[in-house]
């Protein structure tokens, strides 16, 4: 489930864009970096941590294979999409879409072993496929994985969802209205009989829910969001220690620590001279990379090192 962490990932790489795409509604940084948590959370964060572009990692934002008889909306199924005018080619991109989320996304690689099945959600914020029959080269061309798309689609989306729960009039909407919006955006309507127990909710076997309803967690992910500004992307972590595993040294004459196990000149936020001890947080590698945290020129710093230039102590 995206944490603190990676909504601060969100909003560091697209808190501009949403301000910007949000002028004139009642919409929130914090509700669409909620919404994102609800619709890809188990996708991004996880690409996140990789060395993938974040092109690459939007492109790889796909996923809802449900086929019918738990889906009605088009297409049912893979006979449904294919008997439709440019469907095999639609089939193709979604299978494939679909292939390559899940050789980095564990809980998909099941879903991608069955060879009819495909994905129906694009983009960040999940535009459905049902859309194809309208509007076929969107999803083609792949402009869902491009984010002021996968924006602009989200928006429109949300609007519509506020004129069909009657608060198109309001100018400015409270975390409880956003999370009856965000009801509508996932079912099409709201009830508010049911209150926030409405739309998706993970369930067992037998059909009994196990986990919160998608209106519960977007209110959760709106209010944990809240807690995260960009200005902390780079700041010092709390002084309390989170990390268990062992302690290493610094063998290059300088060692980046990087806010993300991957390189790239505008993630550094710290050089590490030689024989600066570090600790690792958990010991496992990411990418060739280790989480680590360290006490340098009065900061108490965080980040993630390259296992290549470490020596354990």
């Amino acid at each position: 489930m995206p944490n603190a962490s990676d909504m601060r990932w969100f909003k560091t790489n697209f808190q501009n864009k949403v301000n910007a795409a949000i002028q004139g509604t009642p919409f929130t940084l914090d509700l669409m970096t909620a919404l994102a948590c609800q619709e890809t959370g188990e996708i991004w964060p996880i690409l996140r941590k990789t060395d993938l572009s974040i092109d690459r990692i939007l492109e790889l934002c796909v996923g809802d294979t449900i086929d019918a008889p738990s889906r009605s909306a088009f297409p049912k199924n893979k006979a449904e999409l294919v008997a439709f005018p440019r469907g095999q080619e639609m089939f193709d991109l979604a299978r494939q879409a679909l292939v390559d989320m899940a050789h980095f996304i564990n809980s998909y690689k099941d879903a991608a072993s069955k060879p009819n099945k495909f994905c129906h959600g694009y983009g960040i914020f999940q535009f459905d496929l049902q859309f194809f029959k309208t509007e076929p080269d969107y999803f083609l061309q792949k402009r869902y994985a491009r984010f002021d798309d996968s924006l602009q689609r989200a928006i429109g989306e949300l609007q519509a969802a506020r004129k069909r729960i009657d608060l198109q009039n309001e100018p400015a909407l409270t975390d409880l209205e956003l999370a009856h919006v965000a009801i509508a955006y996932n079912t099409g309507h709201f009830n508010p009989a049911k209150g926030l127990k409405q739309g998706f909710a993970p369930r067992d076997k037998h059909g009994n829910v196990i986990g919160p309803f998608y209106g519960e967690q977007i209110l959760a992910f709106m209010q944990t969001a809240k807690t995260v500004s960009v200005d902390d992307a780079t700041t010092t972590q709390p002084s309390t220690s989170a990390a268990t595993g062992p302690v290493f040294q610094v063998t290059a004459s300088t060692l980046n620590l990087r806010s993300e196990p991957a390189i790239d000149p505008n993630n550094i936020k710290a050089k590490l001279p030689s024989g600066q001890k570090v600790r690792a947080i958990t010991n496992q590698a990411v990418n060739g990379f280790l989480e680590v945290e360290t006490d340098f020129e009065g900061q108490h710093l965080r980040g993630f090192a390259s296992t290549q230039f470490l020596n354990q102590v």
